[in-house]
């Protein structure tokens, strides 16, 4: 039924936008699917013109791409410092959704209509909570109770929740209320995989002895201890899960440009654990964790920063990667649960990435560089891209 809505929602917008229907069309952020005949294009699209200038005139910022997210292979957005865009049809013709005041941290679009984000007024200020629901165009703020969330999930438009640097808070009414979800002393990362955050993952510091990776099945009530990661330091990291697969990405020291981490996985809901990746670098010394890993370098190496990580159902698992000593994004990525490991070889320039993959072999890639930024896709698992989007035209 999901699937019918979604499609029939498209449809709807496509009809709008091609026949000018009126006050009964769908709103104007709606991702329409674009009309057949309708050349494949390349570069900028002839779109965000006005923006660039008036960032070039007052010294601003230059416009770039800080996220992406795909609903589907074909249909998806792209977000910035000021800006919104979407395609339908696979990056060959995008259309602007919106511009203003927001600065987008981070986009999630549950379906083509609702969506929600991470976003500031500017760089030195606090993120909000927004929400929309026509498409994009229009955004209001939601009351998050005084937190401020560094990331958020949301399957669907009204279970949402938002994660801080030290808990977790979900909303069943699309982000009108929000209760605390009960995480051990000195959580530093979650994650909760179903609406009623139920089942989820926290990762712990502990002086004298790194991190800890802590599992629940009853909404936080109690936790259990599922992984220890030595370390002499410990910052904090990031989890990702989707059915029986979880990754926690704990982080080592920083320096010279480089970052030391390492990526641990589990195929099985957290009963086993592989360390996945562990990378020393010179800058930031050793990688938390003790034994063999998979492999000594993420993707985007020397010293390269893990960016953000897809997980596609029980098996396929994507990391970014963006090098600013090496000056080259790419990804890395396990089509087995974490049993093995490749990093694809980086070749687009770029230091910081953001990846989306709705399937197993089709992903999206904005990347961001010191003079320009771009929206790449893969439809073979990460091996070739093409580019589909760039500011400016290039």
């Amino acid at each position: 039924m999901a699937k019918r809505t979604f499609r029939s929602a498209l449809l709807a917008a496509a009809l709008a936008l091609t026949w000018g229907l009126g006050t009964g069309a769908p709103a104007q952020g709606t991702v329409a699917e674009a009309a057949s005949s309708a050349p494949c294009q390349t570069g900028d699209h002839g779109l965000l013109q006005k923006l660039q200038k008036q960032h070039a005139s007052k010294t601003l910022d230059p416009l770039h791409i800080t996220d992406v997210n795909f609903l589907s292979d074909t249909t998806g957005r792209a977000a910035g410092n000021g800006f919104l865009i979407g395609t339908s049809n696979g990056g060959c013709n995008w259309q602007e959704i919106y511009t203003g005041q927001w600065q987008f941290d981070q986009i999630v679009f549950p379906n083509n209509v609702t969506g929600f984000a991470l976003a500031r007024t500017s760089p030195e200020a606090a993120a909000k909570l927004i929400t929309t629901n026509d498409g994009g165009s229009h955004w209001k703020v939601l009351n998050t109770s005084g937190q401020v969330f560094k990331k958020m999930d949301a399957q669907d438009g009204q279970h949402i929740i938002g994660y801080t640097s030290n808990g977790a808070y979900k909303s069943s009414n699309g982000g009108t209320s929000w209760t605390k979800i009960k995480t051990p002393a000195n959580t530093r990362a979650a994650i909760f995989t179903d609406k009623s955050a139920l089942k989820g993952f926290t990762l712990t510091v502990h002086p004298g002895i790194g991190y800890k990776l802590h599992k629940t099945v009853n909404g936080g009530t109690s936790w259990a201890t599922v992984l220890t990661i030595p370390s002499g330091t410990a910052f904090g990291g990031e989890l990702y899960a989707e059915g029986s697969q979880v990754w926690a990405l704990a982080y080592g020291e920083s320096g010279m440009s480089q970052v030391s981490y390492s990526l641990y996985a589990s195929h099985d809901g957290g009963v086993h654990w592989k360390r996945v990746i562990a990378q020393s670098t010179a800058g930031g010394g050793p990688a938390p964790g003790t034994g063999p890993a998979l492999a000594k370098k993420g993707p985007a190496s020397p010293g390269g920063h893990p960016g953000n990580m897809q997980l596609i159902g029980s098996s396929a698992a994507y990391l970014a990667g963006g090098s600013p000593a090496g000056g080259k994004v790419g990804v890395g990525r396990s089509l087995d649960g974490g049993k093995s490991w490749s990093n694809v070889p980086a070749v687009l320039p770029g230091f910081d990435a953001r990846i989306s993959f709705p399937s197993v072999k089709t992903g999206w890639l904005a990347v961001t560089n010191a003079s320009n930024t771009a929206v790449y896709v893969t439809h073979d698992g990460g091996v070739s891209w093409n580019k589909k989007f760039s500011l400016p035209d290039a």
